[in-house]
This record gives structure tokens, sequence and C-alpha cells, in this order.
């Protein structure tokens, strides 16, 4: 939203501040301005002169030396100008003064350019007369400038006044950021209200009074609004006798000063109701609207139809039109029709002031790809009681500026209007909830200067009526944050917090996760972040079959690209793509890990939101295998109280790893992540030429075993006694099933047991391999006997035994 400072002041005439106080005290009641510009910035001595003769130059064809009055004498300037004559009144940069920038309309330089006396092929020239261009502007706001040549000011302009003063550049635009619940402050009148009260000044609104010159609207013109939920409120009113012509010159400066070209005075007084009132509004040429008579209704699937840019636009079921007897002459909210538009042989205008719902609006300019100034304001809601007074001051404006007559009457077609709300004023609940202690007289003085009306109740309380453009005022607390608003942050003391102290500490989740980035770091890794957009060729790089689920994956609608067009299903793309990159720059013993989701569909069209996983994913290569990449996964158990034992089941049928060197990780029956050696084939699709290692953790399945609870176990008292059985074992048995057999025989005296040699060779026969164990036994209330040990070794030999294994002597 862009102000110019002269405007604000027309509705806040007491206003007397530099720029930037301005800009601080606006910043600060919660206005801000983001920046703000003069409009006359680099422009000095810069006077009104008449040209009194005009004379060839002795040596330059292209050059003319004329001689002009500046008020208090008259000055020789030598000029190459195409279009001054006799008599023309122009802009003059004294010796010493500034312009803008140059004549060609390029960027503006920093600090301006200095203008000096000197002379132009022999002959002395003591000035220069401007361009528009100079003067920092363009012909776009000043539509009247010549294209190649000087500015000529009208005949009633005063010779030797101030020329910047004249065109209205004595002016600041002031930049703000506001937020979209206050919709109210996307109009100079809203701002100017926050601006009188941010200065305690008074804030004078614009008296707006329609006298009707003839005829009754209902005889021009009837409404029909079938869709009352997405159209609230249509408003039409109608001139005739319309005259086309230049708006006036205050008007085009302050457009101008709002970034708006000004066109004609038809068009350039719905933009300036727009932009004062923050109503867009929109003209019709009534003698196009066939039937006379205005349908607010739906499209329909498959219609099509050209706006005001010459665009042919694509209609479906939920955009909302404005359709005449015959046909939709505009999109709601958005841009009107070409078979409407207004031309310079009107005669008869309907104005239109609606409110439309404001999701609807932005929800159909999206998919139009049409967002215009209107849609912008629609679609934050606006207020409905607004749209009268934008129609009334439009047909004022009309009256004034001898556009066209007004016809008497409106026609309305409005749901009833809600009431006002009513806040309940508690001074005592407004200090506790700011930590402050603002009188009540204090706090009333601020709510008249917000336009907020106490209103005594029956039971003696008094309500605050709220006044409808503030539609972001819904409780108490909003009433707390106007009071602090204009009573000043600053001054608002240091209170400390009231209410039960409490330890501060992050979720269980997170505490979780945080172990997984500590045990990571401690192994070597560092942690990496993927994009969770991913281009579908991702499956077949990693040899997914056509019928895996992790191929159904979520479809961005507006893509950046068919490389991220689809959110991810599975975390090691990303991994994998950091590791080839890594070895591809020569990196030695690369290890990654990353705390990232991934997104499971349930079904696809979507019909909820997908499951969001995270996933703690390891990957490495270089120093390490598989075992390695094993024990990173068993300390981060270990460091979250899941002290049982992992069973790995080699049977994981994972196409993007090693066959023979891949594992479920199992954990008391549950599958909770995947671990193993990267396909080959794989590693090629990603270019990494060595072997890799990678391990996916499924952070939800692991939460439910994790625990920081400890439980003191006092140091034993009793010696242990240790067997050591050395094995000869068919190699499909996994180590991990002998140790299943140990623990399940070894019973309560089975303290630990341990894997301290491996054999494959020639003293072995073939298809088997040697293995061996130390197995530790201890009670907790007795020193073991050779009897008790026996036992209990007989035991784990039998299950062994019957397992196909041979115990060697």
């Amino acid at each position: 939203m862009n102000t110019s400072l002269s405007w604000i002041k027309a509705y806040v005439p007491e206003l007397s501040c530099t720029d930037q106080e301005y800009a601080d005290a606006m910043t600060l009641t919660g206005t801000k301005v983001e920046t703000y510009a003069r409009r006359d910035k680099n422009l000095e001595k810069i006077v009104i002169g008449q040209i009194q003769k005009i004379e060839k130059h002795p040596d330059a064809d292209k050059l003319i030396v004329c001689q002009v009055d500046i008020g208090n004498e008259v000055i020789q300037i030598v000029t190459g100008a195409p279009n001054v004559k006799e008599g023309d009144k122009v802009p003059v940069v004294l010796d010493g003064g500034k312009v803008a920038g140059g004549h060609d309309g390029g960027p503006l330089p920093e600090d301006g350019i200095v203008i000096k006396a000197g002379k132009l092929r022999g002959v002395p020239s003591n000035g220069m007369m401007c361009s528009i261009e100079e003067l920092g502007s363009s012909r776009e706001m000043y539509p009247e400038a010549p294209e190649l040549g000087i500015y000529i000011f009208p005949e009633d302009a005063q010779v030797g006044a101030d020329a910047v003063e004249a065109l209205g550049l004595r002016d600041t635009v002031f930049e703000y950021e506001i937020t979209s619940n206050r919709v109210d402050c996307y109009s100079v009148l809203g701002v100017a209200r926050e601006a009188a009260a941010t200065f305690k000044k008074p804030f004078v609104a614009p008296q707006v009074e329609v006298k009707a010159d003839s005829g009754k609207v209902e005889d021009y013109i009837s409404v029909e609004v079938e869709d009352a939920e997405l159209c609230p409120r249509y408003c039409a009113r109608v001139c005739t006798n319309i005259k086309i012509a230049p708006s006036p010159k205050w008007m085009q400066l302050r457009l101008a000063a709002s970034g708006i070209r000004p066109i004609n005075n038809l068009v350039d007084i719905t933009n300036y109701v727009m932009e004062e009132y923050g109503q867009p509004m929109h003209a019709f040429d009534l003698d196009m609207v066939a039937g006379h008579k205005i349908i607010v209704r739906r499209a329909k699937d498959g219609d099509v139809f050209q706006t005001l840019d010459g665009q042919m636009r694509n209609l479906d079921k939920d955009m909302l039109m404005i359709c005449d007897a015959d046909k939709e002459i505009g999109i709601a909210g958005i841009m009107g029709g070409e078979n409407s538009k207004i031309t310079d042989n009107v005669k008869t205008v309907l104005f239109e002031a609606a409110t439309f719902n404001g999701a609807n609006i932005r929800k159909s300019a999206k998919r139009l790809g049409l967002r215009t100034d209107a849609s912008g304001i629609f679609e934050k809601g606006l207020d409905p009681r607004n749209a009268q007074a934008a129609i009334d001051r439009a047909c004022q404006l009309i009256q004034e500026l001898g556009c066209g007559e007004v016809v008497d009457g409106m026609v309305d077609v409005c749901v009833p209007l809600a009431e006002l709300k009513k806040i309940r004023f508690d001074k005592n609940r407004i200090n506790a909830l700011l930590g402050t202690d603002v009188s009540e007289q204090e706090m009333k003085e601020i709510f008249e200067r917000l336009e907020l009306t106490l209103e005594k109740q029956e039971d003696g309380t008094e309500v605050l009526v709220i006044p409808s453009f503030r539609q972001d005022l819904e409780g108490i607390a909003d009433i707390a944050e106007e009071v602090a608003r204009f009573y000043g942050y600053d001054k608002i003391p240091m209170t400390l917090p009231n209410g039960e102290a409490t330890t501060g500490k992050l979720p269980f989740k997170l505490r979780i996760e945080q172990k997984a980035r500590d045990i990571a770091e401690y192994c070597g890794f560092s942690q990496g972040m993927c994009y969770s957009f991913e281009s579908p060729k991702v499956f077949d790089k990693l040899l997914l079959s056509p019928e895996d689920k992790l191929r159904s994956a979520v479809t961005i609608a507006n893509p950046l690209g068919e490389d991220f067009s689809i959110m991810r299903t599975i975390s090691l793309n990303g991994m994998l793509t950091s590791l080839a990159t890594n070895y591809n720059r020569r990196n030695k013993d690369v290890r990654l890990y990353e705390l990232g989701n991934i997104y499971l569909p349930e079904s696809l069209p979507l019909s909820k939101l997908p499951d969001e996983r995270m996933q703690f994913t390891l990957g490495m290569y270089g120093n390490g295998d598989f075992f390695t990449m094993k024990g990173v996964v068993e300390e981060f158990f270990d460091s979250i109280g899941m002290h049982k034992k992992a069973v790995y089941d080699p049977k994981a049928g994972k196409n993007f790893l090693h066959p023979g060197r891949q594992a479920n990780i199992c954990y008391e029956g549950s599958i909770v992540g995947y671990l193993g050696e990267v396909h080959p084939e794989v590693c090629d699709n990603y270019d990494l030429k060595t072997k890799a290692y990678i391990a996916v953790l499924d952070m939800p399945e692991i939460l439910p075993f994790a625990s920081f609870d400890r439980k003191y176990v006092s140091l034993a008292k009793y010696p242990a006694v240790s067997r050591d059985i050395s094995m000869v074992v068919p190699k499909e048995i996994l180590a991990g099933e002998i140790e299943a057999m140990i623990t399940q025989r070894g019973g309560k005296l089975l303290e630990d047991y341990k894997l301290f040699d491996i054999y494959e060779g020639s003293q072995i026969k073939k298809g088997f391999k040697s293995l061996a164990y130390s197995i530790t036994f201890r009670a907790k209330d007795r020193t073991l006997e050779d009897a008790d040990v026996t036992a209990v070794m007989k035991k784990i030999l039998n299950g062994l035994e019957g397992m196909g294994i041979e115990l060697r002597s």
C-alpha cells in the first residue's frame, strides 16, 4: 500500500511532522512504514520561466538560443528541444541547481545531476529547460508531457514560481506493510485514521452528499443476485450525459503518487475511490448491458470469456460472474469484459460497488492466472457497509468534475447486514493482559481516537461498539492490543510472567530426534538437508518395481519443474545424490545423516493429508562396511532405552540394496527400518563409483519402544562363571538365530554372551562355518556351583544340536 503524505494531510489537516517522524511514529503504532521517497529528491533551484524570444544558434543547426523570463530577470538558455516556441512556460533549472536524471528516462543517479552555467558551441547558456523525465517522473504519470522535448506548463502558470511545487512533486510517498487482517488500511482513509490516532489530531473524513439531477435508477437498471453467499451486497447507480475528458490536476497528482497512471475522468474516478475508500469499483457502458439488467451468478463449466485485456479466459462453475440479460460482462471482483468496456462514446454509465466472498475471489483469480488490484483487495474480505459509501463518493465526484449527471436512487441487493460487534470493556482485564496500569480515562481517549464508542448496559457494565470497518477486532485481547499500540509499546514495563513455574524441556519426540543427531555426530556423521520435492525418475534410478507402492506419490499442483514435481516417498534419493556429489569432488570417507519427512498418501487422488513420517537416514562410503553401519544403529537404540536385541532379517527384499547384504531391522516383532549396501547398479545410476552403505530408521515406529527412564542396578556381589563353546554351523544359519537360542535356553542365570571367532576354510567342511562364543553366567543371590552351570549349558547345547549345529571338541 502506497500513499502520498499530501493525500493523508487532506484528511488530517493539522498533521505536522517530518518524513522520518511520520515513518517512525506510524511504525510504532502498527502501521509499518517499509520505506519512503521524496518525489522532489535531487530537484533544486527549478522555477517556471516564460520564453520571450527564440533565435537560431549561429554555429549549430539543431540548437536554438532562448531568452527566458524567470520572474526577476531574463536569462539566456541554449537548447536543442524541438517543441518549444515563444510564449511557452517551461521548467527552468538555474545555475547551480539539480535535476533528478537525464532526458532519456534511464535509471536516476543517486545524487542527481548538477546544472552549471557554461557555453554551448560558443554561446553562453545560464540554465536548462527540463523534460518531465529530468524531473524524475515520466509521461506515464504526466500524459500531457511531450514524447521528446521540454515540459510545457498551462497558460495560467505563474512565471518565477516554484516549478516543482506546480508539478505537485513537493511530496513524499510512503510504502506500508499492511497485515491482511487490516483490510481497512488498504485505503487512504484507513491510513489517515491511523495517522490521526497516532499523532492525536482530528480526522476529517470527506463530506459526501449526492444531489440527484433527474430520473429514477429503477427506470434504468435492475439487479438480480442468484448466489448471495458469494455476493452478499451489490450496489448499482447510474450516471447520464457522460463527458469524457482529462481529470483535474489534483486528482492526477494523487493517483500518480500512488503509482496509478491517469487516463480520463471516468476511469480516474473509479481508481481514486478504490485508493481512497479501499473499495474496488467497476463502470459499465449501460447501453451495452442487454436488457438493462444485471445478474450475478456462477459461470458454467467450459464457458469462455474475453476480459478487458483481450485474453480469453476458461471459466468453471465455482467462478462468480456479472452478467446482463444475454451474456457475461465481467468476472466478479477480478476484471470486466471486453464486451462492456467504457469507450470515448459512452453516454450512460452504470457504477458497480459490491462485496464478494474473499476466499472465492482468491481461488478464482488463482485458477485464471489473473490477479488484479481489485482481486487483491476483495480476497481479504471487505466491509459491506463500505460499498454504499464508495459508490456515493464516485457519484459525488462525477458531479464535482462536471463529468455527467447522477440519476436519483441506488439499487441495493443485500443480505441483512450484521449488527455491529460489541465487546465488553474491562479495564482490569486489559491491564492484566498488558502488564500495565493504564488509567480508564486514557483508555477511553484511545478508543475515541479509534472511533470505538462506549455504550452503557442495563447491568451497569460498558461495551465497546466496533465500527464495521474494523473487522479485525474480535475480543478483549484485540482491544488490549489497540491500547498497547497507542499507549506505546516502549512505555510497557518489564514484568515477570504470572502462573505456575514450569520446567522447560523439549517434547519427547524432539528429544529422540536430538539423540539421533547426537549419536550420528558422535559416530562421525555430518548433517545434511535434502529436498522434499523430487522427480518421478527417482523411482527408476532406485530400481523400484512398477507395482511398488512407493511409486504412489503426491503430485505438486504448480511445480517448479519435472525435477520437483512430486513429494518424496523414500529418503534415499537425496542421500545418494549427496554422497555422489561428495565422491565426485574427491572427498574421502564421507558420512552423512538426515532427519526429514517422507509423504505417503493413503490413496490417490488425495482425499486427506498424506502420512508425514520422519526418517532417520544414514549414508556413508569409504572407511566402514555393513557392520559399521549396524553398530551405529545399535548405538542409537541403546541411547534411547531400546536395550533388547534387535533382529536383522536378511529377507528385506529391497531392490535398491545388494541382494546378499541387506536386512530389515526388527524390534519386538515390528520392522523399524532397514540397512545394507547399496546395489551396484543403483550406485552406477548416481555416478557413485564405490561401495556405499545406508540405514533408514522409521521414527514413528521407534517412538513406542524408546524411553529415557533409567533403573539403577547394584554391582554384582557374586562371581561370574564363563564357558566357551566352538561350533560347526551350516552357512545358512545366522548368528542371530544362534544368539536367540542361547538367550531362550540360558534362563535367568545367563548374564551375557559374545561372539569372539568366525572361521571358514579348508579345515571346515564345505557349506559350514566355525563360530565360537563366550557365555557368562551369574546369580544375584549366591555363588554358582558347577552343577548349576552344567545344567544350563546342557539345555543350550541341546537346543543348538536341534538346529543342526555340531559342537567342536
